[in-house]
């Protein structure tokens, strides 16, 4: 058994010097079609090609054109790990050949989806390179302690928080950047952690409508470069940015919104030391550790790529500048990491709610370095009700990353929990929130409101 590339494409060769194909493995008893990364395009041009694979290294592969060369064929014994780890390449910078393709084309036979209900043109939904599932999501999660999996998270490695009847859990972005949905249930609730890397959306959800629990997995396709994800009952497609269904039977439907946080390891380790982790043990054969966006999030020059975002970026900020996204029911809020950074806290009122918004140093970027433990420094947010027991609480930075409120004098760290003072022991209500890219956050809600000190 060889594996053996059928169709090939060179979509683009500017992501770290590498391209994208589209490799067929024939196995005797059929052929599975999956993206992958090339480590070395040579002088293979954008057309159909046989070839063959004559090397791998983490998933990604060299191929002999044999209009060229001779044939080497490779035994495919690595065949489900290669693939495995083929998809994450795909979900990195994930390229099409059909590059101006649109689901009004058509999603292909796979798809059981009613495509005549959709809320929204389908011609702003393009495929994102992944077949149906080419990413795909971890169904059946476990978990580990604290202290295993400090044995192998760094202190400033950014962590999804979701906590609900004192079950905390953290979702390690070096998991989420490689499966993009993880389909869990915490506290009794069953919830979707979701993480669309080229948006920088970590959101939960509520799964439940209508008196059945869904079960997501990812289409392969992109709205405005932001993750669309399916329901396995339905095969209706979700906005992974608005909890919304836009195409197939649920159309229309909303999803609730769930308040999830994103931390450094450090700080969800020292604030819920008996919590739970997400464990590598996935059933998937993945580098984890990896990130495959190597320089994505560049602040000054870089902007969303253009064959998924066919838009117009919003000028009031720059495109990947990280802002705390409030979704209120008016008009929502978009607080600069930029900004926090430099007063690391702010008070506003939303749909007469007051909250604060909280930013703290301390935790890595998972979309900048190779190792998503190595990213430079972006810092991290909470946003709270910052109402106690009937009386509402001014907040100012202490030190060492924490807050104090002036009221009491009390202690507080990013996750809402008071630790010394007065109140220690209280704990903030949290509000719904996402750390977003500002392109994206803006194509999705341009009525935004962006805050200034």
């Amino acid at each position: 058994m060889y594996r053996r590339v059928w169709r090939l494409a060179i979509a683009e060769t500017n992501w770290a010097g590498r391209g994208f194909i589209v490799v067929s493995t024939r196995c005797g008893d059929g052929s599975a079609e999956t993206w992958s990364p090339v480590l070395d395009v040579g002088r293979l041009d954008d057309r159909e090609v046989v070839g063959d694979v004559v090397k791998e290294r983490g998933g990604a592969m060299q191929v002999r054109d044999r209009r060229r060369n001779p044939p080497a064929r490779v035994r495919a014994r690595r065949l489900a790990g290669a693939l495995a780890a083929a998809a994450v390449g795909a979900g990195g910078p994930a390229m099409g050949i059909a590059q101006d393709r649109t689901a009004a084309d058509g999603a292909g036979p796979e798809w059981r989806t009613d495509f005549t209900r959709h809320t929204v043109p389908l011609e702003e939904i393009v495929p994102g390179g992944p077949p149906k599932d080419g990413i795909p999501a971890i169904d059946n999660p476990r978990f580990e302690s604290v202290a295993d999996a400090d044995e192998w998270l760094r202190d400033r490695e950014p962590v999804v928080v979701f906590d609900r009847e004192g079950d905390a859990r953290a979702y390690p972005y070096r998991i989420l950047i490689q499966h993009e949905v993880v389909n869990d249930v915490v506290g009794g609730l069953p919830v979707a952690i979701t993480f669309c890397p080229l948006c920088n959306t970590a959101l939960a959800f509520d799964r439940r409508h209508d008196g059945r629990t869904l079960v997501f997995g990812t289409t392969g396709w992109l709205r405005h470069s932001d993750l669309v994800m399916y329901d396995r009952q339905t095969e209706s497609w979700w906005q992974q940015a608005s909890g919304e269904a836009i195409v197939g039977e649920l159309a229309g439907v909303s999803l609730p919104f769930l308040a999830a946080q994103t931390v450094s390891w450090a700080d969800f380790r020292n604030a819920h030391p008996r919590g739970r982790v997400l464990s590598r043990e996935t059933g998937f054969d993945r580098d984890y550790g990896r990130n495959p966006y190597v320089g994505y999030d560049d602040l000054e020059g870089g902007r969303p790529w253009a064959r998924f975002f066919r838009r117009e970026t919003d000028d009031r900020l720059r495109p990947m500048e990280r802002v705390v996204a409030v979704p209120a029911g008016e008009r929502p809020l978009a607080f600069p990491f930029t900004t926090l950074a430099e007063v690391r806290v702010a008070h506003e009122t939303v749909d007469g709610r007051p909250i604060v918004v909280l930013w703290t140093p301390g935790t890595a970027s998972a979309l900048d370095a190779p190792r998503v433990a190595d990213g430079r420094e972006v810092g991290a947010s909470g946003v709270f009700d910052r109402r106690v027991g009937g009386r509402t609480l001014t907040f100012e930075p202490a030190g060492d990353g924490g807050f104090r409120d002036r009221e009491t004098g009390s202690s507080w760290n990013l996750l809402g929990k008071a630790m010394a003072g007065p109140l220690q022991g209280a704990a903030l209500e949290p509000v719904a929130h996402g750390d977003h890219f500002w392109f994206a956050w803006a194509a999705f809600r341009p009525d935004t409101r962006v805050w200034r000190p």
